[in-house]
């Protein structure tokens, strides 16, 4: 009978750990749009986000996602195509699908739709509970960002005031992501714990 490694066969080699990547790419994005949600940069400057949003947010989450189904992590596996498809989704919004958009109809459904992702982050955040504290403050922060902007959108309280909290609170979120992408790279490449993760 074939066997997967037939004796006197090398072992495979070990696919390296993909996370970094994901988060890079998470958190780079989320900045640029953050800076953008807080006020800090026009509005206008949305459409230079979108770039970003389907190469690197986008692409480089899902390969990371895919990379982690190979090396059996169903929670990263789930949570960086998950994300890589929002980038994505995100991208088709802004570019396509708002401009044929009733007026009207914008603010109930794209409030519907950040809220939605709130809700996934948010199981995710209790998923993460069972991991390494860096990515839970990431998915802590990030489900508090989603529900923050949902809110302005909606208008609730004036609306912009929301949003803008949650531009500051996206802010911090992609600053957890970096740091936590930083941390696994320089830990791999020194092989033992310079920054820590728990």
């Amino acid at each position: 009978m074939a066997t997967n490694n037939p004796a006197g066969a090398a072992p495979a080699p070990e696919i390296a750990d993909p996370a970094p990547l994901g988060l890079a790419g998470f958190g780079l994005t989320t900045m640029l749009l953050s800076f953008i949600n807080a006020g800090v940069i026009a509005a206008g400057a949305t459409s230079a986000v979108l770039p970003m949003a389907a190469a690197y947010g986008g692409l480089g989450q899902l390969l990371a996602g895919m990379w982690e189904f190979k090396r059996g992590n169903t929670f990263g596996a789930t949570a960086f195509t998950s994300y890589g498809a929002f980038w994505f989704s995100y991208y088709l919004l802004v570019d396509v699908f708002l401009a044929k958009t009733a007026p009207s109809t914008i603010g109930p459904i794209v409030g519907l739709y950040l809220f939605m992702w709130g809700v996934f982050t948010l199981y995710m955040f209790v998923a993460s509970l069972g991991g390494v504290r860096a990515v839970q403050v990431v998915f802590l922060l990030l489900f508090i960002t989603f529900f923050l902007l949902a809110f302005g959108t909606w208008g609730w309280g004036g609306g912009t005031g929301f949003i803008k909290i949650g531009g500051v609170v996206g802010i911090l979120t992609a600053i957890a992501a970096l740091y936590t992408s930083f941390a696994i790279v320089t830990n791999a490449n020194f092989k033992r714990t310079v920054l820590p993760v728990n």
